[in-house]
């Protein structure tokens, strides 16, 4: 992959991102149901990616291409499915509901320009999936292998803490989701999916392939999405409002993001 190469992969991305995002803004415009960006986002991710992946932006063999294509539709799928089924018994994502208050009137113009920044903030995990699918190394190595149980790993773990989350909701339960993957992190699908974006990483990197190391910026991208901006903040403020003291309870005794023993819990 040449610089100029690079430069028209992230031109890609980020013509791609602000076109799904710009029918993001137009579906919640039209719904009324903000829930759907995140949806939208993750397909056109996913599309973006995977186009990215197959696209001649490098020297890739077809193998890796192939595979790394797979990874960003296996993620895309999941999550997006996952979002858009919880997105259907909602009227509004809590996260995006506030802002709309926030921004009263202005909401409109506000929202359309807070998915324009989330589609070039978004260019890094793009970019993640492209340098990993043009790697030019022989394929298959350990790193492929490597990057496939790093990957495998994200998306098992995100599956089960949602599964476990939505069985909850739907036992009738009231109050905190404590249990499982919940008792030991209070956000284990934030987690996972930090885990998943880390494959890319592990993949991309090669002596004579030395872009392949601007990969390691996806999986930080996402976890300082998850962990600062869009993710944990905002939840956390949400689900303290509704549930006050016991979740003040719940925060004091489990880890925020990687799963650790609960305080005070007996080995």
């Amino acid at each position: 992959m040449t610089i100029a190469s690079l430069a028209v992969a992230i031109v890609f991305a980020a013509a791609a991102m602000s076109a799904f995002m710009a029918l993001a803004t137009l579906i919640e415009r039209r719904t009324g149901n903000s829930g759907w960006i995140d949806v939208v986002w993750t397909f056109g991710l996913g599309t973006t990616g995977v186009a990215g992946a197959l696209l001649p932006f490098g020297a890739g063999p077809m193998p890796r291409r192939l595979l790394v294509a797979g990874l960003a539709l296996a993620w895309s799928f999941r999550l997006g499915l996952h979002i858009a089924r919880r997105t259907s018994g909602i009227t509004e994502d809590p996260r995006y509901a506030k802002l709309k208050r926030d921004w009263g009137a202005d909401a409109p113009p506000q929202m359309a320009r807070l998915l324009q920044m989330q589609a070039l903030v978004s260019i890094p995990l793009a970019l993640g999936i492209v340098l990993a699918a043009h790697n030019p190394s022989p394929a298959f190595g350990w790193q492929d292998f490597a990057g496939i149980i790093v990957f495998a790993c994200g998306l098992a773990g995100g599956a089960v803490a949602d599964r476990q989350l939505r069985g909850f909701a739907r036992s009738g339960r009231r109050g905190v989701c404590d249990h499982g993957l919940w008792a030991w992190s209070r956000h284990p699908n934030y987690f996972f999916e930090c885990v998943l974006w880390c494959a890319y990483a592990v993949i991309a990197p090669a002596i004579a392939y030395p872009f392949g190391w601007l990969a390691v910026l996806a999986p930080g991208c996402m976890t300082l999405l998850l962990t600062r901006i869009s993710g944990i903040p905002p939840l956390e403020e949400h689900m303290l409002a509704k549930h006050g003291a016991a979740y003040r309870d719940y925060q004091a005794r489990t880890s925020a993001l990687v799963p650790l023993p609960p305080k005070g819990a007996t080995p």
